[in-house]
């Protein structure tokens, strides 16, 4: 596995780049973002291990960058930055999943595998054309339509939509939804699905019949009888 390490910390980067190699892993590091920007330009990675705070071009902004580009290599966010906000940023940024300094190197390997397992399913032997009703993905184009309309959305709006669609007919619980599109263990009581929800049918145009709630236990989204 081809993995970029985006770390300024010498102490950390020689900690993961050993206990990578020793699992088998190929490691690139770039010790800053304007490094890191042109590895992601002129490379295929499998995974980016990014830090968020870099001396220059911060994670976030590389992450933003990756998805601009319409790439889909699993980002993995290590931060010492610990509050729900930084880690609501960095996952709207485009990130997917986020691990907290200091970490167990265990949970790093876990974290990089399922990962890797969930991008090649999501994006191996699939068909790029995605319909339910009104709307449709081009997963090749990363565009969405609705109406017959194109629609801007964020790439956890995008990641979100495409999980729906990819289980249309099927009633996903919330908590389903948040392990598989946050990719990270949130608290059960939170509302972030309930939002980002309404912000897909508001930027969508689509009413309640074609995504549905399922009073006390996620959503389904529907194609019309």
């Amino acid at each position: 596995m081809n993995v970029l390490l985006v770390e300024d910390d010498k102490r950390i980067s020689d900690f993961v780049i050993k206990g990578l190699q020793e699992n088998g892993f190929t490691v690139t590091l770039a010790e800053n973002g304007a490094t890191a920007r042109d590895y992601i330009t002129n490379s295929g990675w499998d995974i980016i291990l990014m830090d968020i705070m870099l001396p220059d071009i911060n994670g976030v902004e590389l992450t933003k960058l990756v998805r601009y580009k319409k790439m889909h290599t699993p980002i993995l966010m290590l931060s010492a930055l610990g509050e729900a906000d930084d880690k609501v940023n960095a996952l709207d940024s485009g990130a997917d999943d986020y691990l907290v300094k200091p970490f167990h190197f265990n949970e790093l390997v876990s974290r990089i595998n399922a990962l890797t397992r969930r991008t090649k399913f999501n994006y191996s032997d699939k068909s790029a054309i995605y319909s339910c009703g009104p709307i449709s993905i081009n997963t090749d184009e990363h565009k969405v339509t609705s109406n017959g309309n194109v629609v801007e959305l964020s790439p956890r709006e995008y990641k979100l939509l495409l999980f729906l669609m990819e289980n249309k007919n099927k009633v996903m619980p919330r908590t389903q939804i948040l392990s598989n599109v946050w990719g990270i263990n949130y608290d059960n009581n939170t509302n972030v699905v309930d939002v980002y929800i309404s912000y897909l049918r508001n930027k969508m145009t689509i009413d309640t019949k074609v995504l549905q709630t399922i009073k006390g236990t996620g959503y389904i989204l529907k194609e019309e009888e």
